[in-house]
């Protein structure tokens, strides 16, 4: 695998400089809004861990309300018909909670009875190992609990062994200080003495303490936590107690995934396995994280993420899972799954939180949007960081990003025009510049390579300024190179270290519609279904309405552009994704896995269709967002358009035209925008947490109100400078991006570009798999074309361009379920 495709990794940014943010104690209700409260003559029985059908591990946190005059002694609770009225304790309000255990896999009947009333609840369990909904478990999958470091040891050790078939990773005797021959992944060296095999790849559960050191301002191990060493620094938590920094840290794994709870713990905490809470703030963080992957693998550890110490040292309860990675896969059913069982688990270690606060980048953000609308209550706020509103529906114009570029560079490449990149940025809409900015050195070297084989070669290549160290480019390459073959080649995968191949994963459709096959199902040729669809689509409609581009080149790039192969026919990548240089060898297009023209355009290229049970699946599923959220967003990004950064600005603009479109209403989002011109120098999650919690506790005071009645002066749209600094604020600065209104402060200050589809006629949330065709004559009769009154011949063309007619974008996605 070239290093031009590499995994791309937005951590959550919980490095953070909260220790001035000047949070302070709050006695805040828990969120469900009305636990504690008496319901008059009614009896109630509430799963405070989660949903009633979706328990896990065999226990669940219970609440009984009683009705007025019965007496907590007076109650008795049974489990399957076992007395386990113990397990309660009356709150002062007279209710009851208890941890019930015990329970069998499957349906379970809790029973409580007052001696004039009784109620049941019928709870149904599941393993901790998963799954509760998502089907079907992933194999082969890769275990990675040995691989994991901190501070010289690992985090969790060698997986359990599950079978003696030799299925899976295999698992070694250890030594009494649990040692064992071993490689550098942590796996058995072929001396070692192998015990069992593990394929589900559950690990015993650790309990330990890490404190953080004034020598060198990092975490270390402490194995006395009643004695701390002498350099252990202290903070002051949000309640005012200023103690040791001393971290109480479970791991474990929990649907087959790593996972992670730290928060504060007082020094000489006798037993981690009976946490001692009385310096957790009650809040907790989901520390979610981004990047791109295909699944099949347990996924790696990250240590900012599992302990970002500017939470931790405020407080806040943190949970993290290797599942709720999007650098482990991107399936989003099975994150929303792994995230709801993590949160049970800590809310019967620790009891209900007074809110839960999600932070992180990328797919990290995505996994808020898409969490909050599939699993009402599993986060109470959400900080979206370098957001998007989905993943799935960024594939539908990242799709068209080399079919583009290869019309561009390859095969209309006698046209100067597109030399270009505001010309190219006319139809592809994503940003492109003669200057690309903060390139690092190894980057600039890799793209001034691959330029010199398209120049070599005779293929195009944009102009750019003689002194720029880095030829002219579109967003499409820094920004997206390889994630096309990545999300839609089943032979492309980022295997390195072959340990998936040892498994016999050389039989995976190395996709993410195959990684989704659960959701997505299969074809006629047993591949999963693809959904990507660009039938009908007019490839720089606003280019010609615009005069950018002639009308014989628009009929021209329509009529060679081409389309995507069926999975069945792709074939292995060409040079520099797969292979070495060769002029025969040389494909950065993956023009190999395209529908062209068999005549040079004679014939027109023939566009893909998609696959109607997978747009339906997507929507469905719940994999794309389609903006029901009723929770506090802060939406923030740094301003990295002159990056050619894939992070690009309009991403936050269109989750919000999504929660627009479901109920007319996004005064729960705030968007703002920090300048990273020239280079990224200031982190607003600080203040988006400081803001957050105000938020929260204003909610928690005036509930009436709602979310958009509680905002505090500081959540509200807004831009800041490089510095931190406030630009401009309010209602109107984003002005001009979703409305014909006057450009607004913030968007003059910050320009924000388009998408392929967007400039083919789309709606600006995206998120059209399949368009309504109308004829072509309809289409000039209504004057989509602007000036452009085509000519009996170029209607003729038109015609046989679209034999099925052009987008109507207006009517929507008609991949859209019907009644959804």
């Amino acid at each position: 695998m070239s290093s031009f495709v590499v995994r791309r990794v937005v951590a959550a940014a919980t490095t953070l400089a909260v220790a001035a943010l000047g949070l302070v104690a709050a006695q805040t209700a828990n969120a469900d809004g009305g636990h504690g409260k008496r319901h008059g003559d009614r009896l109630t029985i509430t799963v405070l861990s989660g949903e009633p059908d979706q328990v896990t591990g065999g226990d669940a946190l219970l609440e009984v309300t009683l009705p007025k005059r019965v007496r907590p002694r007076d109650v008795r609770v049974t489990l399957n018909g076992d007395d386990v009225t113990s397990a309660f304790d009356a709150s002062a309000d007279g209710t009851l909670v208890g941890l019930v255990e015990g329970l069998e896999l499957g349906k379970n009947r809790v029973r409580v009875s007052t001696g004039s009333t009784s109620g049941t609840l019928t709870l149904v369990n599941h393993p901790t190992s998963g799954p509760i909904f998502s089907g079907p478990q992933q194999q082969p999958f890769v275990c990675t609990t040995a691989r994991g470091r901190f501070d010289g040891r690992m985090i969790l050790g060698q997986p359990i062994v599950d079978n003696q078939d030799q299925f899976g990773i295999p698992v070694a005797a250890e030594g009494e200080d649990g040692s064992y021959p071993q490689d550098g992944r942590g796996y058995p060296t072929a001396d070692a003495d192998i015990v069992g095999w593990s394929g589900d790849c559950a690990a015993e559960t650790r309990y330990g303490y890490v404190y953080r050191s004034t020598t060198d301002n990092r975490f270390h191990w402490l194995d006395d936590p009643a004695s701390p060493p002498a350099d252990t620094a202290t903070t002051t938590t949000m309640d005012g107690k200023t103690v040791p920094f001393i971290v109480r840290w479970e791991r474990g794994t929990i649907n087959r995934f790593v996972y992670s709870v730290a928060m504060l713990a007082p020094v000489g905490e006798a037993d981690p396995t009976q946490p001692d809470d009385s310096l957790w703030n009650k809040r907790l963080v989901f520390s979610f994280q981004g990047g791109v992957a295909i699944g099949h693998t347990q996924g790696t550890t990250s240590e900012g993420a599992m302990l970002p110490a500017d939470l931790l040292k405020l407080g806040y309860g943190v949970m993290w899972s290797s599942g709720t990675r999007t650098s482990t896969h991107y399936n989003l059913q099975v994150g929303g799954e792994t995230a709801l069982m993590l949160k049970e688990h800590t809310v019967e270690t620790h009891g209900v939180p007074d809110y839960t606060v999600a932070v992180g980048g990328s797919g990290g953000a995505i996994q808020q949007y898409v969490y909050a609308q599939n699993h009402p209550g599993l986060i109470d706020a959400a900080i979206a960081q370098y957001s998007y509103p989905d993943m799935v529906t960024q594939v539908i114009h990242v799709g068209d990003c080399e079919l583009l570029e290869h019309y561009f560079d390859a095969t209309d490449r006698a046209n100067p025009k597109w030399k270009d990149p505001e010309v190219r940025q006319a139809i592809i809409g994503l940003n492109g510049t003669s200057f690309p900015k903060n390139l690092s050195a190894g980057e600039t070297a890799q793209w001034n390579q691959l330029y010199a084989a398209y120049q070599a070669l005779g293929y195009q290549v944009m102009t750019r300024d003689p002194a720029s160290p880095a030829p002219a480019l579109m967003e499409c390459k820094p920004g997206w190179f390889g994630l096309t073959p990545l999300a839609m080649n089943p032979t492309f995968t980022d295997v390195e270290d072959l340990d998936k191949l040892a498994q016999g994963a050389d039989g995976v459709e190395w996709t993410h519609w195959g990684d989704l096959v659960n959701i997505y199902g299969t074809d006629d040729e047993g591949f999963a279904r693809v959904p990507w669809d660009n039938v009908g689509v007019q490839y720089g409609l606003k280019a010609l309405t615009d005069g950018v581009i002639t009308a014989a080149e628009f009929l021209d790039l329509n009529a060679k552009v081409g389309s995507w192969k069926d999975s069945a026919d792709m074939v292995e990548e060409g040079f520099p994704f797969v292979g070495s240089f060769s002029p025969q060898n040389f494909d950065p297009w993956s023009a190999r896995n395209m529908q062209l023209s068999p005549d040079g355009g004679v014939t027109p290229a023939p566009r893909r269709a998609g696959d109607r049970d997978a747009m339906r699946a997507a929507y469905t599923s719940g994999m794309q967002f389609e903006g029901d959220i009723d929770i506090p967003v802060i939406d923030w990004r740094p301003y990295l358009e002159d990056d050619l950064d894939m992070h690009n600005t309009q991403q936050s603009f269109a989750a919000r035209q999504r929660m627009l479109n479901a109920d007319g209403d996004a005064s729960n989002q705030v968007v703002w925008f920090t300048d990273a011109r020239p280079s990224q120098q200031f982190d607003q999650t600080p203040m988006a947490f400081a803001v957050m919690d105000q938020w929260m506790r204003n909610i928690d005071a005036h509930p009436k109100r709602g979310v958009a009645g509680n905002k505090p002066a500081q959540a509200v749209d807004s831009c800041f400078a490089t510095d931190g600094s406030l630009i401009a604020s309010g209602r109107r600065v984003w002005d001009g991006v979703l409305d014909t209104r006057a450009a607004g402060d913030c968007t003059q200050k910050f320009p924000i570009y388009s998408s392929s589809r967007r400039v083919a006629g789309g709606p600006y949330e995206g998120g059209i798999w399949k368009c309504a065709l109308q004829p072509v004559g309809a289409a000039i009769a209504k004057g989509l074309y602007g000036a452009w009154r085509p000519t009996a011949a170029e209607r003729a063309r038109l015609a046989q361009v679209f034999p099925g007619g052009v987008c109507d974008f207006r009517k929507g996605d008609q991949g859209k379920p019907r009644r959804w």
